[in-house]
């Protein structure tokens, strides 16, 4: 009788094993997809944080172009993660129009940019993480890129 209750033992825990693998199985590619969703949804946040950012910088140095030296206005923006870097101008530092900011997503680097109608020049390569930042926007006679032009100043306090 020993025998005969070992094999339903065994044969109980062979199928309780196989039954859990098949769930495993189906399981684990739901993981993945879960993880890669969650993934893109982290990028495309961090990439709607930026359009955000870079708008609102725009938006308040065309405000204060307007208005014309001596304007001045400090402006709470908040910084997605993963940021590689943000250029006012151009991508070369100068004078321009643009507010680039470039963060790095799954798909390498995403590059986020806001149009101003006036000319923007300064300095946000302080700013290297997520968070709230205090940003000075300053109507400028005299440019610091360039002497011979006005232009609005942007730069972290």
């Amino acid at each position: 009788m020993d025998v005969r209750r070992g094999n339903h033992r065994a044969q109980s825990s062979l199928e309780l094993l196989v039954t859990l693998s098949f769930g495993l199985i189906i399981l684990l590619p739901i993981v993945v997809l879960a993880f890669i969703q969650i993934s893109t949804s982290s990028s495309s946040l961090a990439t709607t944080e930026a359009q955000q950012t870079a708008s609102k910088l725009a938006d308040t140095a065309a405000y204060i172009g307007a208005q014309g030296y001596p304007a001045k206005q400090l402006t709470l923006v908040q910084m997605p993660p993963d940021i590689a870097a943000i250029e006012v101008g151009t991508l070369s530092g100068g004078i321009g129009h643009e507010i680039v900011i470039e963060i790095r997503t799954n798909a390498g680097l995403s590059y986020v940019t806001a149009y101003s109608p006036v000319n923007v020049s300064g300095s946000l390569g302080n700013i290297a993480s997520a968070g709230s930042y205090l940003v000075n926007i300053s109507a400028q006679t005299y440019c610091p890129a360039d002497a011979a032009v006005s232009c609005v100043y942007i730069q972290s306090t």
